[in-house]
C-alpha cells in the first residue's frame, strides 16, 4: 500500500512560481513511476508530468520548459517545480504512484493551485 501526501499549493500571481511536494510512504526507489496530475473545474484530470524509477521525465506540452518534476530518494519525496505560472495552470494538483507498471493506482488528496492577479 502506497500513501501519498501533497503540500505546497497556494495562490500565486501570473508569472510566479510554486513548488509542490509529495511525501511517499515507503521507499520511492521501489516505485516504477511517479506522476503529477491536475484537474481544473469542469475539466478532466490531466497528466502533467512523470518520472520513472530510472529518472526519465516526461511532460504535457503545455508545461514543457516551465515545470520540472524531480525526486529526492533520501526523503522519499517527489517535487513539481512550477515556474512562469499562468492562470490556466489553476487546478487541484494530485500526486500519483505507479508501483509496478500497471498504471497510476495510488493518489494523494490533492493541493489547490490558483494563479490569479
Amino acid at each position: 500500500q502506497v500513501q501519498l501526501a501533497e503540500s505546497g499549493g497556494g495562490l500565486v500571481q501570473p508569472g510566479g512560481s510554486l513548488r509542490l511536494s509529495c511525501a511517499v510512504s515507503g521507499s520511492i526507489a521501489n516505485i516504477n513511476a511517479m506522476g503529477w496530475y491536475r484537474q481544473a473545474p469542469g475539466r478532466q484530470r490531466e497528466l502533467v508530468a512523470t518520472i520513472t524509477s530510472g529518472g526519465i521525465t516526461d511532460y504535457v506540452d503545455s508545461v514543457k520548459g516551465r515545470f520540472t518534476i524531480s525526486r529526492d530518494k533520501s526523503k522519499n519525496t517527489v517535487y513539481l517545480q512550477m515556474n512562469s505560472l499562468k492562470p490556466e495552470d489553476t487546478a487541484v494538483y494530485y500526486c500519483a504512484a505507479d508501483p509496478a507498471g500497471g498504471g497510476f493506482g495510488y493518489w494523494g488528496q490533492g493541493t489547490q493551485v490558483t494563479v490569479s492577479s
